[in-house]
């Protein structure tokens, strides 16, 4: 991997300067989201699980929760459209992306950075190829070329029959590929673009889902 003056102090300084800056601009929104997981469903606020970070080593990470909380501890580590595990606010957050916000304090806390590629659970990392565990060269991301690509990953799941399956076997591996080629040539440059885009499918998600659907009657 290319180590430049970017990647070992100026993404770090991005990190800090957005993530905080997000907290602050977002704060609203954090407590609203907050509110509505604890007022509509039993269960704590956050969801925290294992994951693998930079080096291969384990980091917790939050998010809101947005599964019943009897089911947040279920074997299955993936979650396709329509799960029924979802809470109705919980749909709103995963559609949104707004349950993703709390990871802002994972990244000041230095376990992620604002872009980078997406930490799985260390029940699949562990079975990477040697090629696959160069994306541990950088901190995992909030956000990054591999999760804008598979933005709809969970519609994509929704229409499978064995889901895990098909997650290792064709899903991971083409994001892995693509994470493995953005972690060879970590730029500012990259990094603010995949920050707007991913900023964009945000708005795009949101003002979807404001839109009343073409079969909601008009009385």
């Amino acid at each position: 991997m290319t180590r430049t003056f970017y990647s070992r102090v100026g993404k770090r300084c991005l990190d800090v300067a957005g993530a905080f800056s997000g907290l602050i601009f977002l704060s609203p929104i954090l407590l609203i989201a907050a509110l509505a997981v604890k007022l509509t469903s039993r269960g704590p606020i956050f969801f925290r699980q294992v994951r693998t970070g930079q080096f291969g080593r384990p980091f917790m990470i939050c998010k809101f929760r947005t599964m019943n909380a009897s089911n947040e501890g279920s074997n299955s580590f993936l979650t396709a459209d329509g799960d029924p595990r979802i809470t109705p606010v919980g749909k709103w957050l995963r559609k949104s992306k707004a349950d993703e916000l709390p990871q802002l304090f994972n990244v000041l806390a230095g376990n992620m950075s604002l872009v980078g590629p997406r930490p799985e659970v260390p029940q699949y990392t562990e079975k990477y190829t040697e090629r696959q565990t160069l994306v541990f060269a950088m901190k995992p991301g909030i956000t990054g070329p591999a999760a804008n690509a598979y933005a709809h990953e969970e519609e994509l799941l929704a229409a499978r029959t064995d889901k895990e399956s098909f997650y290792l076997t064709s899903v991971l591996p083409a994001k892995l590929e693509i994470d493995i080629v953005y972690c060879e040539n970590v730029r500012l440059t990259e990094d603010l673009r995949l920050i707007f885009a991913t900023m964009a499918t945000i708005v795009l998600k949101v003002s979807e889902l404001g839109r009343p659907s073409l079969g909601s009657s008009a009385g």
